[in-house]
């Protein structure tokens, strides 16, 4: 009976006792574009100075099929040098389609020496858009030599309908392209994959399903005005992650999310008072381009 005592007693000190609040995954956006010229190996490296817990990033095809860490498909005149050292101009830039250019003459555009008006606070400094392996061995290097703990990386496939064969492969190639990457470098569980193209998710789902990828986080990324309802019966699947623009989201959309196990990660969240504000209703992670504002989230 005194044995039946204690273990009772044990069990209800547990049971009463709150469970740690969960910690926010911090995600360097573009690594951290706010402070850094956007995802370059440059700003990979500050975002794991600032203590992220996730590295994002876009990912984009060239025509040698090179997967070339960018946001764009084409070099954006707000911060993209030729290699002469003229700025890109407005009026052409997407004519400079990346999906048309091998990766050597990628490489030469310069991205970070302008900076970019919109994120005053972001270093100028010359550097280019990196192959998404230079990426993940430059990180893993760094973090390793600097005794960093291992970091989570968010791999956006920028893709559209409307430019299959245009800007991009269709989503098979696409997708295969990519995990020909990741299965040599990374293992699939610090891997999320994530897109608003959702034949995307789609054709990556089948691949897990049929064991021809391994099993690893899918991110549905969202911009409309439809609601997770929609939005998830579109899909046709239950994802790892909903991922909306976080003025979008709403605490109740938030609580039905979790009520189906999906964990939910708002993006551009710049503003400290947002931050907290969505720490304090729940959100599993956010997006930021200045994770230096995130410390001590």
């Amino acid at each position: 009976m005194p044995l039946i005592r204690t273990l009772v007693c044990c069990l209800s000190l547990v049971m009463s006792t709150p469970p740690t609040a969960p910690s926010v995954d911090i995600q360097g956006h573009r690594g951290c574009r706010g402070l850094m010229p956007e995802n370059t190996i440059p700003a990979f490296k500050r975002a794991l100075d600032e203590g992220v817990t996730t590295l994002e990033m876009d990912v984009v095809i060239s025509r040698d099929k090179q997967v070339v860490v960018s946001h764009d498909p084409y070099m954006n005149a707000d911060f993209c040098t030729d290699p002469a050292g003229n700025p890109i101009d407005k009026k052409t830039q997407k004519s400079l389609i990346l999906y048309e250019m091998d990766y050597a003459d990628i490489k030469r555009y310069d991205v970070g020496a302008r900076g970019n008006s919109v994120f005053p606070e972001q270093q100028k400094l010359s550097t280019y858009k990196p192959l998404l392996t230079e990426v993940i061995t430059a990180a893993e290097t760094y973090r390793k030599a600097r005794n960093l703990p291992p970091v989570s990386y968010n791999i956006e496939l920028k893709s559209e309908p409307s430019e299959y064969n245009k800007s991009q492969p269709e989503p098979a190639p696409f997708c295969d392209l990519v995990q020909a990457i990741l299965r040599e470098q990374l293992s699939p569980e610090r891997i999320t994959i994530q897109s608003f193209d959702f034949a995307i998710l789609q054709h990556w789902k089948k691949q897990m399903d049929t064991g021809k990828y391994p099993a690893m986080r899918l991110s549905a990324l969202v911009s409309n005005l439809r609601g997770p309802e929609k939005n998830l019966e579109e899909l046709g699947f239950i994802p790892s992650i909903y991922s909306p623009y976080h003025k979008l989201l709403t605490k109740k959309q938030l609580v039905r999310l979790h009520e189906q196990l999906i964990q939910v990660i708002p993006w551009t969240v710049n503003e400290r008072s947002d931050m907290e504000r969505l720490k304090r209703w729940g959100v599993d992670g956010l997006i930021t381009d200045y994770p230096d504002r995130a410390k001590d989230l």
